[in-house]
C-alpha cells in the first residue's frame, strides 16, 4: 500500500462495512494478479467494542458469512476467506478496555506484517479506531471505587455532562448506560490526577481513511429491517443462553444496546413490545452519535474521504482502491 501503513473502513451501523472491507481484502490481491484466482494478501482487524465477545454473535452483528467471499476468474469459482482478527478474543461477562484493544490491535497489526500482508482496520467504534490512527497512549486505569459510590447517583444524562467537561479522548459513542459512563468518568479523573500525555508513543500509522455514509431515512430504514430479522434469528435465544450459562444480568445491561434491552426483557423489566420499540429507538440515536463522533475526529486531525454507501459494493472498493494508488 503505497503511501499508506493500513486502510481504514469506518461507518455506523447497518452501512455495509464488513462487505466492503472484505471485498476490498481480495481486490488489494487481484490487483496484481489479473487473470489468476488471487490468493488473500490482507487481513481485517476488527475495531468493534462488543464483537471482541465469544457467543454474542447476533446482537453484535457480527456477520462472520461477509469473511467469505465468493469469486470466479474464467471457468474457476471458489470462496475465498478473509482472514480476522480480535474477534472472538474474550469472554461475555468480563470487561475489555480500549487500553486492551491498543495492546491486541498492535499484536495483531504486527503479526499481519511480519505474513507480508496488508492490514484493514474496519469498525464502528469511534475511540477504538480514533485511539490507534491518532496513536494515543493509554494505560490500564484502576477502580476508583470512591468515586464510583459517589456518581452511583447521578442519571445517565447528568454523567454525560460531567464527562463533556473534560478535554482529552472518551468515549461518547458508546456511553449509553450509567455504568459505561462512570467507567469514563473514572478514566478521565486518572488521566488528569495524574497528568498523563496521551498523545505519547503509540506508533503513528499512516492510514487511507474510508468513510461509508449513508442518508439518515435509508441508515433508519435498515437498522428496523435489520432488527426484525435478527429478532427472528433467534437473538433473544442467545441472550438466554447467556444468562443461563451465568453471566450476570448486570454485566449484560453494561454492554449496551440489543444485550440491555434484552437482558431487561427476559429479566421481566420490559414487555416485549417495550423492548423493540425502546431497542430500536436507541439503535438510532446510537447510529446518529457515531456520525457524530466520526465528524469530531475529522476535526481533531483525521483526514476521512466519505463514499456514498448506497453505491454498490464493488464500485465502492474499485474506488477505493484507486485512492490507495
Amino acid at each position: 500500500m503505497p503511501g499508506y501503513d493500513i486502510i481504514t473502513i469506518l461507518g455506523p451501523t447497518a452501512c455495509g462495512k464488513t462487505a466492503v472491507a472484505t471485498r476490498l481484502a481480495v481486490a488489494l490481491a487481484a490487483t496484481h494478479n489479473a487473470g489468476t484466482m488471487p490468493e488473500v494478501e490482507a487481513e481485517i482487524i476488527s475495531a468493534d467494542s462488543r464483537q471482541v465477545f465469544r457467543r454474542m454473535d447476533i446482537g453484535t452483528g457480527k456477520d462472520l458469512d461477509d469473511y467469505v467471499v465468493s469469486l470466479a476468474a474464467g471457468d474457476e469459482a471458489r470462496n475465498i476467506r478473509v482472514p480476522y482478527h480480535l474477534i472472538d478474543i474474550a469472554e461475555p461477562g468480563t470487561k475489555y478496555s480500549v487500553f486492551e484493544f491498543q495492546r491486541d490491535f498492535l499484536r495483531a497489526y504486527q503479526d499481519i506484517l511480519q505474513r507480508g500482508h496488508k492490514p484493514i482496520l474496519c469498525g464502528g467504534t469511534g475511540l477504538y479506531i480514533e485511539s490507534v490512527l491518532r496513536a494515543y497512549r493509554l494505560v490500564e486505569v484502576p477502580v476508583n471505587q470512591a468515586m464510583r459510590d459517589e456518581l452511583e447517583s447521578k442519571s445517565l444524562a447528568e454523567l454525560t455532562d460531567i464527562l463533556s467537561t473534560y478535554k482529552r479522548l472518551h468515549n461518547t459513542t458508546d456511553v449509553d448506560t450509567a455504568r459505561r459512563a462512570i467507567r469514563a468518568i473514572e478514566i478521565e479523573e486518572y488521566y488528569r490526577r495524574n497528568n498523563i500525555d496521551q498523545t505519547q508513543p503509540f506508533p503513528a500509522l499512516r492510514s487511507l481513511t474510508i468513510g461509508l455514509d449513508v442518508p439518515r431515512e435509508l441508515r433508519r430504514e435498515r437498522i428496523s429491517r435489520r432488527l426484525r430479522t435478527r429478532l427472528s434469528e433467534g437473538m433473544v435465544d442467545e441472550v438466554q443462553k447467556l444468562l443461563d450459562e451465568g453471566v450476570q444480568p448486570e454485566a449484560l445491561i453494561s454492554y449496551g444496546l440489543e444485550y440491555r434491552y434484552l437482558t431487561l426483557y427476559l429479566t421481566g423489566q420490559l414487555t416485549r413490545d417495550e423492548m423493540v420499540q425502546q431497542l430500536e429507538t436507541a439503535i438510532h440515536q446510537f447510529a446518529k452519535r457515531q456520525m457524530t463522533y466520526f465528524r469530531g475526529m475529522q476535526r481533531r486531525g483525521v483526514d476521512i474521504i466519505w463514499i456514498d454507501a448506497t453505491r454498490p459494493t464493488d464500485e465502492i472498493v474499485s474506488e477505493i482502491v484507486k485512492c490507495k494508488m
